[in-house]
């Protein structure tokens, strides 16, 4: 088994026993304090607690269709969100990794070869390389001289980084374009109106061409 398998095993593992030892703890004190706590109800206990008001009529009543509404335009955009974090970790670790301030030189050379350092390495690991290598021949996307050295090797590495970066930009910004596509459609249609405007409808449909029966149907009008 890698080591990644091994540590994202590792940290399921930790998250159950987490999450068992506070179920645990929840329903341990829902126990007990079923068993402890006495039981007196009365009608002052059952009164509305502090600024609540008191309740009219019966609360089985149908809400307004418009909560649902603006319910679920609030789950659509707010579930794009999820879609924010895998790009953040990429465009995080790109920008970090191809910028020559914020880490050491990505290729050493050892032996007279050149190598991957530690946090070059770790850095690839978390963009989801499972093996790491360095770069021998320079992709045609890039704008880098060849050679052997650990220094071209850096350089290839910097710019593959650079172009992950900017492949990351543009996938924002068509992702963004697309959902501003729907938020203006559902901003268009009034769907964000919490009173939808029908005077526009109720115009349209009060217009009526006049037709020759509608002259027939007319009573005459005596004149004197």
């Amino acid at each position: 088994m890698s080591p990644a398998v091994e540590s994202s095993l590792s940290i399921v593992a930790y998250l159950a026993i987490f999450s068992s030892v506070g179920l645990l703890f929840l329903f341990a004190n829902l126990l007990v304090g079923r068993f402890v706590r006495p039981d007196d109800p009365n009608p002052e206990k059952l009164e509305i607690y502090e600024c609540g008001e008191p309740t009219i009529g019966s609360s089985f009543v149908q809400f307004d269709l418009r909560f649902y509404v603006v319910a679920l335009l609030f789950i659509i955009f707010d579930v794009e969100v999820a879609f924010f974090f895998p790009w953040a970790v990429v465009f995080g670790k790109s920008t970090h990794l191809m910028d020559e301030r914020a880490t050491a030189a990505v290729v050493e050379e050892v032996d007279r070869q050149p190598v991957l350092t530690a946090e070059g390495a770790a850095l690839y690991r978390e963009l989801g390389v499972r093996n790491p290598q360095i770069v021998t021949q320079v992709p045609a996307t890039l704008d880098v001289a060849p050679g052997n050295d650990a220094v071209t090797a850096d350089e290839i590495a910097r710019a593959g980084a650079k172009q992950i970066v900017l492949l990351t930009l543009f996938d924002i910004g068509a992702f963004f374009a697309i959902l501003m596509v729907g938020f203006a459609y559902v901003w268009r249609r009034g769907d964000l109106d919490w009173v939808r405007s029908i005077t526009r409808q109720r115009t349209k449909s009060d217009v009526r061409v006049a037709s020759f029966d509608d002259e027939l149907d007319e009573e005459p009008v005596l004149s004197a």
